[in-house]
């Protein structure tokens, strides 16, 4: 079965591209099931084989942790997907890996709810004060927080934090056990049930509390192959803008849900909660610009506080690497 012409215009440049260089002939990529993304309708389809003139071998995973892993050893080449927190854990503790582009931007899908019952929202946010809160110390979700917590100018001493992880903090919540839980994923949709969020995904952006993954993959590897890099990017550039047309969403959504392990209306409704930034917004100053690399050390310091990391890096400038993506920008 052929991919559509639009994730195919560009398969004979850059085969010529790669085929130039002296660079991998095959390379195995990391990502995960029942995470529905437009990438698996090009991955179904062999669209990276037939656009990089190489074999992409690919292998699931369950933790980002365990991408981090797979990639020092040398087993994946890249990783597509791969959360930010346990990037950081990586590169903090030494470990040589770079984001090639935001993958996923899920905002509104890791968030803090407040009780129905107390009537709080980003109107009366001061009234949290001397409440106890539900969060899963040393995750972003700890850090979006953190930084709502500091714009509502509410004192952290004031409040009892205790530490939940997402499903917990969600039972206590419909417990009235905590005025307010933070969370993501299914303990977040729990939340909801039981209460309000106090700023929208776009809200939390404009103050730049991102939430989102990243393809990575070992800087030596890019280093190396970083027309064979750019070739990926753009590929999955396409097949993002296929699916952000909306045009061919009924074709798509079949093909990633079998891929993902999903059944259609589950997908469909995870994939609702996602965005994928074009690359021209990738690389504005919002996400690789400079608002990830920020957004990095934030997180990197919340889980030094925690207890999570040794240290934190001085700065995350040099684990972005937007050469690639920039190449993928003109094919």
């Amino acid at each position: 079965m052929k991919a559509p012409k639009t994730l195919m215009g560009a398969a004979a440049g850059l085969a010529l591209l790669i085929g130039g260089a002296a660079q991998a002939q095959d390379i195995t990529v990391g990502y995960f099931l029942e995470w529905p993304m437009p990438f698996q309708y090009a991955k179904a389809m062999g669209t990276y084989d037939e656009e990089m003139g190489v074999t992409v071998n690919w292998v699931s995973f369950d933790t980002g942790t365990a991408m981090s892993a797979a990639m020092a050893s040398g087993d994946v080449q890249m990783s597509v997907s791969q959360g930010v927190p346990p990037f950081v854990v990586a590169t903090s503790a030494g470990q040589d890996l770079q984001i090639l582009d935001v993958a996923v931007s899920y905002s509104d899908n890791d968030n803090c709810v407040v009780r129905a019952d107390l009537e709080i929202d980003k109107t009366s946010a001061g009234e949290l004060a001397g409440k106890k809160v539900a969060v899963p110390l040393g995750t972003a979700a700890h850090f979006g927080f953190l930084e709502q917590m500091n714009h509502f100018g509410v004192d952290l001493g004031s409040l009892e934090v205790v530490d939940m992880a997402p499903s917990e903090g969600a039972a206590a919540l419909s417990q009235g056990a905590v005025d307010m839980a933070c969370g993501y994923a299914g303990g977040l949709i729990r939340m909801k049930e039981h209460g309000n969020v106090l700023l929208t995904g776009a809200e939390k952006e404009e103050l730049g509390i991102l939430v989102f993954d990243v393809t990575t993959a070992p800087a030596s590897f890019v280093a190396e192959n970083s027309d064979l890099a750019a070739a990926f990017l753009k590929v999955t550039a396409d097949a993002n803008a296929m699916w952000n047309s909306g045009e061919h969403t009924d074709e798509m959504l079949e093909v990633i849900a079998k891929d993902a392990g999903m059944d259609k209306e589950t997908a469909a409704a995870s994939l609702a909660t996602f965005v994928f930034p074009s690359i021209e917004e990738q690389l504005s100053d919002k996400w690789l610009g400079g608002g990830s690399q920020d957004f990095m050390k934030g997180v990197a310091d919340v889980f030094v506080q925690a207890g999570s990391i040794d240290a934190a890096l001085d700065s995350y400038e040099n684990q972005v690497n937007t050469g690639p993506l920039s190449a993928a920008a003109d094919m």
